[in-house]
């Protein structure tokens, strides 16, 4: 007999510091359950991006599992499983959507086919093109190797060497498979109850490919079923391109070597994985080190190049040039230059071109101020220091021109491209959103909005007449009036197009979406965090370093005006060893942090409310802010730390 359970369905969602996708995930898994019973569970790994606080407040139906440490993808799920009392259990990302009829469709197609075991859909990315690891073969060592030397990406539609992600199968047709996307995994509670739950010794990846083989080897099939789709945000929780996905995926294969493959095949295949591990991790690092050294390598040869050939004219010119300028000045200056662009972040990723003239003129200034301390056989030219700052510009612009007709074709420095919104919304929802883009992007060309009234629900060909006759390059949805199945299939419908999707969910301050399967998720946030930026993390940084090491040397002096100095002195050490901060935002609560511990709090305008400070404080940091909130408290810098 057949044991009886209370749910038709659990759904257990392992979350790791997404927490806005996390909500987006909750509510359409919450508008999919309306026609069955479903329990749902979410397995936080100690996030500290107010994952858990978001869902006692918002979701209070949903089952939280807050753990105080990262247990990993394994555990967390089991935690949730051995809970669960539902006759079928599905294992979920958070940076996934599902369609309002998702739960419905594939729990009719196990209920009338109880031979299969795990059930995985068809899955979409954020441009709603289709993401090949829906379907996935078994990885033994033909395969691995296929997929490891890129064969499996050259041939994708080839028996023998596109098994990995089975390209050769219709991906608009039911198919058995062998192995499950753990994003999607629905399975039997049944068959959990005879093959296991998840292996834990797998800590992330692989968990998925080892509990596939096993339902397998239980006398189940594994199905591939396409008439429903997700949207998986792939990579919002992990970054594939970072040297421990190389080690923990691969070493995830070789510990699914051990397990299932006989003593010599698996030890034929762990020297071939541990040989791809040393291969990726060194390509990883040689393509590291090459995007982080190159710019800067052209920048400081062309300026050295530069300022080498205008001390020549020096020279020509009568004008005294001493000769060990060559070996240390030059260098120096150009030295100086490189650090405060890096400093200023003209090498991140992201960052606006414009911010070379910031970095240039910081950087000019503090070699100006050197020069004044030079002895006088130094300094033989202030001249050459402009003409020299002058020369680093000139030869910034030039490459970055050279580097932007060769990957865009046009010339633009930078620029935040103009932008031409389609908003599918109702009126209310419409000004909100609207109030929201104007608010987090200053490139808007136009708002368009398509009232939902007027697009019915099989009318994609209408919705890509709107965007070619509007120009419109970026749609957003509100989930508040759109269903998540209608906007999947308005995305898969109009992948073929240049466009940028988002999702506006109701009652939030942000749109979130990704542009691709190998970027972190875009999203627009009224409440964005400038301290984030890594450039005002190292400008903050510099700011404590050289502020500390003058209240170190001013110390004597100020003795008297604190009433613990002792403290004082200790703070100062706390900001140099990089413990603490001078200034920062004092979170509600600790799980919310951020930052690092900090003395004092803004203090910009004493007319102002303490939470408008924080909040331009955040929105938009500039040192003087730190600067100025020191002054106006200086007598406060023997505070405990917070």
């Amino acid at each position: 007999m057949s044991k009886q359970h209370r749910f038709d369905l659990s759904v257990v969602i392992v979350n790791y510091n997404v927490v806005n996708f996390l909500e987006q995930c909750l509510n359409s898994v919450l508008a999919a359950s309306q026609h069955l019973k479903i329990e749902v569970f979410v397995v936080d790994n100690n996030s500290v991006d107010g994952s858990v606080a978001l869902v006692r407040e918002k979701f209070p139906t949903v089952r939280l599992i807050a753990n105080t440490e990262n247990v990993g993808f394994s555990k967390a799920n089991n935690q949730a499983i051995l809970q669960s009392d539902s006759r079928y259990v599905l294992l979920l990302n958070p940076d996934t959507v599902v369609e309002q009829d998702t739960f419905d469709k594939c729990i009719a197609y196990l209920d009338e086919n109880p031979n299969v075991g795990g059930l995985g859909v068809r899955m979409l990315d954020g441009k709603g093109r289709f993401l090949p690891e829906s379907k996935r073969g078994l990885p033994t060592p033909s395969v691995s190797f296929y997929k490891i030397f890129g064969l499996s990406k050259l041939f994708p539609k080839s028996k023998t060497f596109g098994t990995y992600h089975l390209g050769f199968l219709d991906e608009h047709q039911i198919h058995e498979i062998d192995v499950l996307s753990g994003a999607f995994m629905l399975m039997r509670a049944s068959t959990l109850d005879k093959v296991g739950l998840l292996d834990e010794a797998f800590f992330m990846y692989g968990e998925d490919i080892d509990l596939s083989y096993r339902i397998q080897q239980g006398g189940y099939t594994n199905v591939y079923f396409p008439k429903t789709k997700i949207i998986h945000y792939k990579g919002e929780s992990t970054k594939k391109g970072s040297l421990n996905y190389v080690f923990v995926f691969y070493n995830a294969m070789v510990i699914f070597a051990k397990k299932h493959f006989s003593a010599r095949y698996a030890r034929i295949f762990s020297l071939a994985i541990h040989f791809a591990i040393y291969l990726r991790a060194s390509a990883s690092i040689l393509k590291r080190l090459l995007n982080n050294l190159l710019w800067p390598a052209i920048d400081t040869t062309i300026s050295v190049c530069f300022l080498y050939l205008l001390a020549q004219q020096w020279k020509q010119n009568q004008i005294l040039f001493p000769a060990w300028a060559y070996d240390v000045l030059i260098p120096f200056y150009v030295g100086i230059w490189i650090f405060c662009s890096w400093l200023f972040g003209l090498y991140d990723r992201g960052t606006r071109i414009h911010q070379i003239w910031k970095s240039t003129f910081f950087g000019t200034i503090t070699i100006l101020v050197a020069y004044a301390l030079f002895t006088k056989e130094w300094q033989f030219s202030r001249l050459f220091i402009l003409l020299g700052a002058v020369g680093f510009l000139l030869a910034f612009y030039l490459t970055r021109a050279l580097k932007e007709l060769s990957t865009k074709g046009r010339i633009d420095f930078g620029k935040l491209p103009k932008k031409r919104f389609g908003i599918v919304a109702n009126h209310e929802e419409f000004e909100r959103i609207s109030h929201l883009l104007q608010a987090t992007y200053p490139e808007i060309e136009q708002i368009h909005q398509i009232a939902v009234s007027e697009l019915p629900v099989n009318a994609s060909a209408q919705l890509e007449d709107i965007i070619r006759v509007h120009q419109l390059n970026e749609m957003i949805f509100s989930a508040k009036d759109v269903g998540a199945s209608r906007i999947i299939h308005y995305m898969a419908d109009t992948a073929g197009l240049a466009l940028e999707y988002k999702i506006a969910q109701p009652d939030t301050s942000y749109l979130i979406g990704s542009s691709s399967i190998d970027q972190a998720g875009a999203y627009y946030n009224i409440h964005f965090d400038a301290l984030q930026l890594p450039a005002n993390k190292r400008i903050k940084r510099l700011f404590d370093l050289v502020l500390a090491s003058i209240l170190v040397l001013l110390s004597p002096l100020l003795f008297w005006i604190f009433r613990r100095p002792q403290q004082f002195i200790r703070n100062i050490f706390q900001v140099l060893l990089g413990h603490c901060s001078f200034v920062g935002v004092k979170p509600q609560n600790d799980v919310n942090r951020k930052g690092k511990l900090c003395i004092l709090e803004p203090n910009l305008n004493s007319d102002q409310p303490t939470e408008l400070q924080a909040f331009i404080y955040t929105k938009s940091y500039r040192p003087s802010h730190d600067l100025t909130s020191v002054w106006r408290q200086l007598r406060q810098l023997d505070n405990e730390p917070h």
